[in-house]
């Protein structure tokens, strides 16, 4: 079938059907206000997660990786205002840089993010079933160059988010319109699906089965608080980019329509907010959510530590160790 695909342009459009001059419709209102909470969340709680890892705690294994993914999450809420702007006015005003870097920071999001989660699933799967060797050769150093291989390697997949989505002119609306080459857009898509969602994920289901087994023969191991966590994470990643992703499958062989669109604006708000809600699950996996909600701060803080308490209880390295009370998350996802 020939058809034009979904995509964020379409979403743009169909929030602006109303009015040529402004964001006046319920759809469009709606987009905005929630883009605007989460960049505000996204901003004030990464940058809490950045300041708290990168200065406050001892610096280890697993502040390194957390550490990571908070400052991906941060540079993509930063640039949310843009999408913003550009929903309200419908003018790509900020030239051809900003729409294609806008557009890479989102894959790389996503890349960078996903990558992390596969990194810390093998890690979590390498203490449990070898201790000894985790703890005598996982250091900060390796973890460091295995975030930097992560990141280029991200960056590398996004590039082709950005070298095919540029600015153009519209004589009909007389807009600058940034958007994606309908041309490459398949493949991307299609690229997207299988190294975001396929491969990561087998890769995470068969470190998952290694630990659940090896958690069943060893009793003794006191790992199952840092497995629910990373469950919390992976499951919370698959929540808010699994429908993104489907439906730009499915928007690839479907021609733009009503309920699409419309559900594709849904998606892409999940997605979106996949990046302000690790802060919160870092602050609020402990025993008693309402015990914690009023010490933001001092939970990030403490579910940092809470892995060196539980580590010197085992007489495991504590420089090189998830946290007990840590999570993880996140996708995404692209326009």
């Amino acid at each position: 079938m020939n058809s034009t695909p979904v995509t964020q342009t379409d979403v743009e459009n169909k929030n602006n059907t109303t009015s040529s001059t402004s964001c006046s419709n319920a759809m469009c209102i709606f987009y905005v206000a929630t883009e605007m909470i989460i960049f505000i969340l996204g901003l004030a709680g990464n940058g809490l997660v950045i300041w708290i890892a990168g200065f406050k705690v001892k610096k280890s294994v697993v502040s390194t990786w957390y550490l990571s993914l908070a400052v991906a999450d941060f540079i993509f809420c930063s640039t949310l205002p843009f999408v913003v702007v550009y929903t309200i006015s419908k003018d790509w005003t900020f030239g051809g840089f900003m729409c294609k870097f806008n557009s890479f920071m989102m894959s790389l999001n996503m890349y960078s993010s996903i990558f992390l989660l596969v990194i810390i699933s093998v890690d979590r799967c390498v203490l449990v079933m070898f201790p000894v060797w985790a703890q005598n050769k996982r250091t900060t150093r390796k973890a460091s160059v295995t975030v930097i291989l992560a990141w280029i390697i991200a960056a590398t997949f996004s590039a082709p988010s950005a070298a095919f989505r540029d600015i153009r002119y519209d004589n009909n609306s007389q807009k600058t319109i940034c958007s994606n080459n309908m041309e490459h857009y398949a493949a991307i898509i299609a690229c997207q699906f299988v190294f975001l969602f396929m491969v990561p994920f087998v890769i995470i289901i068969i470190c998952y089965i290694f630990i659940i087994g090896k958690l069943k023969s060893n009793q003794t191991v006191n790992s199952k608080k840092p497995v629910k966590i990373m469950t919390v994470l992976i499951v919370t990643f698959l929540i808010c980019w699994l429908p993104c992703q489907t439906l730009s499958l499915m928007g690839l062989f479907m021609p733009p329509n009503y309920p699409l669109v419309i559900a594709y604006v849904f998606s892409l708000i999940l997605a979106h907010a996949n990046s302000c809600l690790n802060p919160f699950l870092y602050a609020f996996m402990g025993k008693d959510i309402k015990e914690h909600c009023y010490a933001l701060w001092s939970k990030i803080e403490n579910s940092f530590k809470e892995e060196e308490d539980q580590n010197t209880v085992q007489g495991t390295d504590t420089s090189s160790s998830l946290p007990r009370a840590i999570t993880l998350f996140q996708f995404v996802h692209h326009n």
